[in-house]
């Protein structure tokens, strides 16, 4: 192997490198203070401390001084350590890269400078000189830039796992001493006390999103929030500025649902999450099965009433509709198919125009209604009771066993 360029170990340009690397420590203060005048991460109160720069300076100088010189292999485990550190740092890639370029900038300078005083190699070679030290470049930056990704990658793993771990112990309830609700809503980026909702989504299948993307969707309107996802379950946590701001977080979450949305009651403490999740698993579960809407919790007393006690629902519609369940399959679906258009349009006339049939047949069927239940649609208690009853067959999965 032949080193950059394909070209046989030179004696003169070895002879070049040997003496850059002898002032070695000097090119890496010198380079050190450039970068830390001309790029602003480095430096004094800087993410990266100037002794960490001149380290690395030195590093990639003594690489690059090397590589020139025609060696066999090409060791880029220094711009890899580089860019996995810039990234623990916090250091923008931008300015990683800025600093790159300063650097060999500053090393080809370093090479022409010693051409020229020693004489070691002609115009020609410099030539050759400089289209190595650019491809070095090249390869040094691509790596840096590579390494950098990856570990930024691996940390936005890791904080997207510690986030949803945090979300589900003050879902669960497994927080509970104020101490740690402060420092997990530190840690979500979110404040302790303040207005807040939980959103509970049922997944279109098992362990998938339900409202891909809502984080950032929320974010880009200023709304903060923390998500996480359960096998049966995607929920969040959402910071509310304002009691205005409810609606149009709703409103934002809406069109993106496929699947049933509840949201919980607002609160005012993170260390009442556990108790607003359950409100919020209520709002969801008061939705009919396979409907794919959103419900908030204060929207909807009568379905969430339903969902939050399905035993007793279950009873009372029983109770209530009696012998109107035993009638065969098709009048008991028509009857309550009618019942549910009656409540749902306020009237006789509107009821038809939904069913598509005459007024005079919605009057005959409320009529059979009457006569199986005992029970009257213009009778105030007689139709809130009818009213739950239906509801509880359209929102509850199935009857129990």
């Amino acid at each position: 192997m032949h080193g950059l360029s394909g070209r046989p170990p030179n004696p003169n340009v070895a002879a070049l490198a040997s003496a850059l690397l002898e002032r070695l420590p000097q090119f890496a203060d010198e380079v050190t203070e450039r970068i830390c005048q001309q790029v602003e991460a480095y430096g004094h109160d800087q993410p990266v401390p100037r002794d960490d720069l001149c380290r690395s300076c030195r590093q990639n100088l003594e690489f690059g001084f090397r590589s020139i010189a025609d060696v066999t292999h090409h060791d880029l485990s220094a711009p890899r350590r580089t860019g996995r550190l810039r990234a623990e740092q916090g250091t923008p890639l931008a300015m990683v890269l800025s600093a790159y370029r300063t650097g060999f900038a500053y090393m080809w300078d370093c090479v022409v400078t010693e051409a020229e005083r020693s004489g070691l190699v002609s115009a020609t070679e410099l030539v050759r000189i400089a289209s190595d030290v650019w491809t070095l470049s090249e390869m040094f930056t691509t790596e840096m830039a590579t390494s950098y990704r990856d570990a930024m990658t691996e940390q936005i793993l890791r904080q997207d796992q510690e986030r949803s771990a945090l979300v589900e112990a003050l879902v669960s309830g497994s927080v509970a001493d104020t101490a740690t609700v402060w420092e997990a809503a530190d840690l979500l980026a979110l404040p302790y006390r303040g207005l807040f909702v939980v959103v509970a989504a049922e997944p279109p299948t098992l362990a998938r999103h339900a409202l891909p993307n809502i984080e950032s969707r929320l974010r880009d309107r200023g709304i903060g929030s923390a998500w996480r996802l359960l096998p049966d379950l995607h929920v969040g946590i959402v910071s509310l500025r304002t009691p205005n701001t409810l609606q149009p977080m709703v409103e934002m979450v809406r069109p993106v649902v496929t699947t049933r949305v509840g949201v919980s009651p607002v609160y005012d403490g993170l260390e009442k999450t556990a108790q607003a999740m359950h409100l919020a698993r209520i709002a969801m579960a008061s939705i009919a099965p396979g409907d794919p809407q959103l419900c908030v919790f204060d929207d909807a007393p009568v379905p969430v009433l339903i969902a939050s006690a399905p035993t007793t629902s279950y009873r009372v519609m029983n109770n209530v509709l009696g012998p109107l369940l035993s009638t065969p399959v098709d009048e008991r679906d028509t009857l309550l198919e009618t019942l549910d258009a009656y409540f749902t349009a306020g009237s006789i006339v509107e009821a038809a125009k939904r069913l598509f049939c005459h007024r005079n047949t919605v009057r005959h069927r409320l009529s059979r209604i009457e006569q199986l239940t005992g029970r009257s649609v213009d009778d105030a208690l007689g139709a809130v009771e009818l009213y739950i009853a239906v509801q509880t067959m359209l929102r509850l999965p199935k009857l129990p066993a």
